[in-house]
Formats: C-alpha cells, structure tokens, sequence
C-alpha cells in the first residue's frame, strides 16, 4: 500500500486504531494490545475510514498532502498516549530527540519510556514515530525499518521544494 512497505491498516467505531508495518517485529504485541484493548477481534473489510486513509496516504506519498484529518483511537495506556500524542506535535518536516520529546510532553527524565511508548506506536506516518532521530542526529530504530524512516524524512524535506 505504500512506496516505503507494506501497512496494514484497522478501525474501529469509525476512527482509525492500525497503520502499522505488516512485518514489523513487534506486530504479535501490538495486535493483543489493541484486540484486548477494544475487547476486539480483527475482521477482513473495508470501511470508510480505511478508504478515507489509503486516499490522504496517497497524497501524502504524492507530495500533496502535509497533514492528515483521519479520526484517531490510539490504544495504549494514558502515559503512551501522552507519547504518541506529542509525536503529533512534531511538525511536518522537522524531527526532534528522544530527550526533546520527552520535554515536550512534560517527563524530561522518562526518556527511555518515551522511546519504548514510540516504539509500541501503531499508527505510523499519521502519528510521526518516523520524525524521531538520536540525540547525536543519527537515524535510530523504525518499526518499518531504517530505509523507510530515512524515505519519509526525505519525502517531508523536500514538500513543496
């Protein structure tokens, strides 16, 4: 579904709760958490907002589309979801450290919990995990791997240029 690998992607009530890297290696976790979670079972199908998401991907891949308005359910304990709605913050084209995160949200000395929050992420692109590099600039773990990371920081650098 993407230039960059293969997403899966889930919904629930209408809001998007899965776009995550089919083969990422945490995709076992992530599936229980967010099953258990919505007391849920997973059903091959289609819906609106699926559709709506593969569409602003799209664009999004293309060049045209910045920011995405899909409805979100992010399923994960109050502090994740305090991670995951930073990394929302971080504007497009821009990346920001493990530490920086960790200010933005308010916990500066919970870096390590920032990262393990980052890394249980499972909506990639629209919740920007990919914008997170190491405090020294270097490229540092992607759930869709290091070359996707690098693809979708490239793609966002050059937007409109």
């Amino acid at each position: 579904m993407s230039p960059v690998g293969e997403i899966l992607l889930g919904s629930y009530e209408g809001k998007l709760c899965i776009a995550d890297w089919k083969y990422r290696k945490m995709r076992t976790t992530i599936d229980s958490r967010i099953q258990k979670g919505l007391d849920a079972k997973y059903v091959e199908q289609s819906t609106e907002i699926i559709e709506e998401t593969i569409k602003q991907m799209k664009e999004y891949f293309a060049n045209e589309r910045k920011d995405f308005d899909i409805p979100l359910l992010m399923v994960g304990t109050e502090f994740q979801q305090s991670v995951w709605q930073g990394l929302i913050k971080i504007p497009y084209g821009t990346t920001a450290s493990y530490l920086e995160l960790s200010r933005n949200i308010g916990n500066e000395k919970a870096v390590r919990a920032v990262a393990s929050a980052n890394g249980a992420n499972s909506i990639s692109i629209m919740i920007p995990c990919h914008r997170i590099i190491g405090s020294n600039g270097d490229l540092v773990g992607y759930a869709g791997g290091l070359p996707a990371k690098k693809k979708l920081l490239e793609l966002e650098n050059n937007l409109f240029s």
